[in-house]
């Protein structure tokens, strides 16, 4: 707990990756991915398992059919652990990103969670202390919001500053070095906002 979760030796694939990204490259130090970056990300994803419901580890190869980047790697070990809401992890050579919540919910979602905001007792104001919570404590929203009003709603509602939110989700910065512990505090910071997406969104009934 008190040992950093990514060595040195991690940090150092990364960069180099970034700098050889081919296929040739990646063969030759698989196995320095495998230990270094995989095996602790994938540590971590049991952890996060074992309290915020079932994990994924985003795999290294990038899907390229569509992007006009031909790089067939990513440049960061990523995971996501939970059911409706969870936690999620993205460590690069630059450091760690840490939190969670509701990123990039589905329609039916964020219709769910404007309506509670607009209309439910309390929710409105749920919300906003625990996204102030976090603010204070360093965490950032995740994702961009609207620029304006949500169809249907009005500029000068009191609540448009959370009804134009896109998404429900905030992340802490940590250093590369970071420990499981400050890891799993990251985390702990967000379980509010998982709460509050458990109670007034729920699961997705439909995508996108």
């Amino acid at each position: 707990m008190t040992a950093a979760v990514f060595t040195s030796e991690a940090v150092e694939f990364l960069r180099s990756l970034r700098e050889n990204n081919n296929r040739e490259f990646f063969t030759e130090h698989k196995a320095t991915y495998e230990r270094a970056v995989r095996a602790p990300i994938e540590q971590l994803t049991a952890v996060a398992e074992q309290k915020y419901g079932p994990g994924k580890v985003m795999r290294p190869n990038r899907d390229v059919r569509f992007s006009a980047d031909k790089s067939p790697y990513r440049l960061e070990a990523t995971m996501w652990a939970g059911s409706v809401g969870g936690v999620y992890l993205r460590f690069s050579a630059d450091g760690i990103e840490a939190g969670g919540g509701l990123y990039d919910p589905s329609r039916d979602q964020l219709a769910r969670a404007r309506t509670a905001i607009a209309s439910k007792p309390g929710a409105g104001a749920e919300l906003a202390m625990i996204m102030r919570s976090l603010r204070d404590r360093a965490y950032d929203e995740a994702g961009p919001a609207l620029t304006t009003a949500p169809k249907g709603y009005d500029k000068a509602d009191p609540q448009i500053e959370l009804l134009r939110l896109k998404h429900y989700a905030a992340l802490q910065q940590l250093p590369a070095s970071a420990t499981q512990a400050q890891v799993e505090a990251a985390w702990g910071g967000v379980e509010p906002l998982i709460a509050w997406v458990r109670q007034h969104v729920g699961p997705a009934v439909s995508w996108p």
